[in-house]
């Protein structure tokens, strides 16, 4: 008889053990930092809440988790045909975050796929607008341009598209023989500029120099003497006899024609 009283109280309360056991992971969630809970009672939207402790009705209420950190997808190999008619197959890596949690649950069905399929479709539209030449060239305004127009088309689903980076241009050999060939021809031009530009400045230099000379005709027997004085400090078995300049001034006057 004096184990009644404890024995009932103990048949009480194993079943509220049992069901709190089963009803406390139902109704009570911890968010982090960077979750938030989008809550539905009886279907109805109530809002996101959280971080922190969230408590739930078991059975009326469901809550979708929802992660706001940065979320990076790869968009897959794109067949792309630019502007100037030349096929080439690019692909590109896509950084984005949900800022709004209801419109991320509600207005999209899976904002993840829908954010990827979406970068796909952006992705061949931009580049087969732009040459094969700003492609490879003005890649840093064609990232710009693709976040611009995927962040206008996913704000409407609560996500903002931070960076869009074109990772790899694959060109066809074909093109890329030819491309070769083109900076080839591109660096013998430049080539043959910079010799005729010297050629040209050489030539400049020798008319100053005749032009000098022919006011001071000693300056060139000093020309001369420098002359035969670099070619003497080689080790060679060549001699030199020096002229006198003086003895073709004759010559010279003879060969000037002669003033009316």
């Amino acid at each position: 008889m004096p184990l009644e009283g404890p024995l009932k109280f103990i048949s009480w309360i194993i079943p509220l053990v049992i069901l709190a056991v089963i009803i406390l992971p139902q109704a009570i969630r911890i968010l982090r930092e960077y979750e938030r809970g989008v809550i539905f009672r009886l279907g109805k939207l109530l809002g996101a809440k959280g971080p922190g402790l969230i408590f739930l009705i078991p059975i009326v209420d469901r809550m979708v988790r929802m992660d706001l950190r940065v979320v990076t997808i790869s968009v897959e190999k794109q067949e792309v045909m630019t502007r100037d008619n030349v096929p080439v197959t690019v692909d590109a890596v896509v950084y984005f975050r949900v800022v709004d949690p209801q419109a991320a649950v509600v207005k999209v069905e899976n904002f993840l796929k829908a954010t990827s399929l979406m970068s796909q479709t952006t992705l061949r539209s931009v580049l087969g607008q732009a040459p094969l030449d700003d492609l490879l060239s003005q890649r840093e305004s064609i990232n710009l341009k693709l976040q611009e127009i995927i962040d206008r088309q996913t704000e409407p689903w609560g996500v903002k598209v931070t960076a869009v980076e074109v990772k790899d241009v694959a060109l066809p050999d074909t093109m890329k023989r030819a491309m070769a060939k083109q900076a080839e021809a591109e660096r013998e031009r430049r080539a043959k500029i910079v010799n005729a530009e010297g050629e040209f400045q050489a030539a400049e230099k020798m008319v100053q120099a005749a032009a000098m000379m022919s006011k001071e005709p000693i300056a060139l027997q000093l020309r001369f003497l420098q002359t035969m004085r670099e070619i003497s400090s080689e080790h060679n078995t060549t001699t030199f006899l020096p002229v006198p300049i003086d003895l073709f001034t004759p010559l010279i006057k003879k060969s000037e024609p002669s003033k009316p």
